[in-house]
C-alpha cells in the first residue's frame, strides 16, 4: 500500500537545494588546493586529505542516513544533517590549521550526505514508483549544475577572497537550506519504523557482496568513479601549480567536463533500454579508456594545454554518464528484496574508491609534481573497470 499524501508537497526547488549542498562543498574547494597548500605551508598530498576524508564520510553517511530516517522520520534528519553540514562549513572558514580544515570537511560530508539520500527517500515517500523515477531524474539533472558551476564559482571567489569564501558561500547556503527546510518541509514518513538493525543490514551486505554479479557491476562503477575522482585530485595541482595558470581557469574549463556528463546521462535515457544495461556498460568502459589515452597522449607528445587536458576528460565524464547510472540499476537489480541496501553499498563503495584514488594522486604528485601521477591512477582505474566487467560477464552469462 502506498502512503496518504502529505497536506503540502515540498517544491522539487528545495529537493534540488538540499540535494546539491554536498557536491557544491565537494567541487567549490578544488580549484583553492594550491593555494592552500602554499598558504598553510603544507604539502600538497596533505591538502588532498582534505578531498580524501570528504569522500570517505559521504561513503559512511551513506550506508546510516535511510535507516535512521525510518526510524525517526525524515524532517528531523534531513534537519541534524543540515546543521551538521553548517556547523563543518564555518569550522572551516575559521580553520587555523589543516588538521583543523580537515575536521570541517568530514562534518560538512556527513551533513551533506543527509540531503543526498533523504531527498531521494522523500521522494519515493510521495509518489508511485513509476512517477518517483520521474522526479528522481528532474532533481538529478537539476541538481548537476552544483558540480558544473560550483569550481567556477570557488574559483572566482578564491581569485577574488582567497580560499576561505569558497566555504563561507557554503556555510551561506546550508543556513539558507536550513531555514527553507524549517519553514516549508513538512514530514513525508506516514508510517515509522523500527528499522532493520544493525546485525540485519550486515547480513544484507554480506550475503550481496556474496554475489558476483552484483560485485561485478559495483566493482565497474567503483572503478569508473576513481578515473574521475583521480582527475578533480590532480587536476587543480596539474592547472595551478605546473601550468601556472589561475584557480579560476580550472573553474571556467570544468564545466566542459560537467556538459560531457550529461551528455552521457542523456545517451543512457535515451538507449538504455534499446540496448540493455550491460551493452551500455562496455560502451562506457571502451570510451573511458579512449578518453584517458587521449589525455595521456596530449601530455606525452606536446606541452601541456588547458583543451589538451578538460578536452579529453570531458569524454571521461561522458563515460561515466554511461557507466554509472547503469551499473547501478544493475547492482540493485541482482536482489530487489535488497534494492536498499545494494544502492547504500554501491554508494559507499564508490566514493571509497574515489578517495583511495585521490589520495595516490596526491601522494605520487609530492614525489613526482606533474601530471603523470594523476595519468597513471586515471589508466590504471580505467583499466579495472573494463577488466571487471570482462570477468563478470562470464558469470552473468552463466546466471542468465
Amino acid at each position: 500500500m502506498s502512503n496518504p499524501p502529505v497536506r503540502t508537497q515540498p517544491s522539487v526547488f528545495i529537493l534540488v537545494a538540499m540535494s546539491a549542498l554536498g557536491p557544491i562543498a565537494l567541487n567549490i574547494f578544488l580549484p583553492s588546493m594550491p593555494g592552500l597548500a602554499r598558504e598553510l605551508a603544507v604539502d600538497y598530498g596533505t591538502v588532498q586529505l582534505t578531498l580524501t576524508f570528504f569522500l570517505v564520510g559521504l561513503g559512511v553517511a551513506q550506508l546510516v542516513y535511510g535507516p535512521i530516517s525510518d526510524r525517526w522520520g525524515r524532517r528531523p534528519v534531513l534537519l541534524w544533517g543540515l546543521g551538521i553540514y553548517c556547523i563543518g562549513s564555518i569550522a572551516c572558514v575559521l580553520a587555523p590549521s589543516i588538521s583543523w580544515l580537515m575536521l570541517g570537511r568530514i562534518l560538512q560530508a556527513l551533513g551533506g550526505c543527509a540531503g543526498l539520500v533523504l531527498g531521494r527517500a522523500i521522494i519515493r515517500d510521495l509518489y508511485e514508483r513509476d512517477r518517483a523515477a520521474g522526479m528522481i531524474g528532474y532533481v538529478t539533472m537539476a541538481m548537476s549544475l552544483a558540480p558544473m558551476l560550483a569550481p567556477a564559482i570557488g574559483g572566482y571567489l578564491d581569485g577574488l577572497y582567497g580560499w576561505r569564501t569558497s566555504f563561507a558561500f557554503c556555510s551561506l547556503a546550508g543556513v539558507a537550506v536550513f531555514a527553507w527546510v524549517v519553514l516549508t518541509l513538512p514530514e513525508t514518513l506516514t508510517e515509522r519504523g523500527l528499522g532493520e538493525g544493525a546485525a540485519a543490514l550486515l547480513r544484507g551486505y554480506a550475503e550481496l557482496l556474496r554475489s558476483p554479479v552484483f560485485c561485478g557491476y559495483v566493482l565497474q562503477t567503483a572503478f569508473t568513479s576513481g578515473v574521475f575522482f583521480a582527475f578533480i585530485a590532480g587536476a587543480p595541482f596539474v592547472v595551478v601549480t605546473v601550468m601556472g595558470e589561475p584557480a579560476s581557469s580550472y573553474g571556467l574549463w570544468f564545466i566542459v567536463v560537467s556538459l560531457g556528463y550529461l551528455t552521457g546521462n542523456f545517451f543512457t535515457g535515451r538507449f538504455a533500454v534499446r540496448l540493455g544495461v550491460d551493452r551500455m556498460l562496455v560502451c562506457g568502459a571502451i570510451v573511458q579508456l579512449f578518453g584517458t589515452g587521449a589525455l595521456a597522449l596530449a601530455s606525452w607528445l606536446g606541452p601541456l594545454s588547458l583543451p589538451g587536458i578538460f578536452l579529453p576528460m570531458a569524454v571521461v565524464a561522458l563515460s561515466n554518464g554511461l557507466v554509472l547510472p547503469n551499473g547501478i540499476a544493475g547492482a540493485i537489480s541482482v536482489n530487489p528484496r535488497a534494492a536498499g541496501a545494494a544502492a547504500g553499498l554501491s554508494g559507499a563503495l564508490q566514493m571509497a574508491t574515489g578517495a583511495a584514488a585521490a589520495a595516490l594522486v596526491g601522494n605520487g604528485q609530492d614525489r613526482d609534481p606533474s601530471q603523470y601521477p594523476m595519468i597513471w591512477t586515471m589508466l590504471g582505474c580505467g583499466i579495472l573497470s573494463l577488466l571487471v566487467f570482462v570477468v563478470a560477464a562470464k558469470f552473468r552469462t552463466s546466471r542468465s
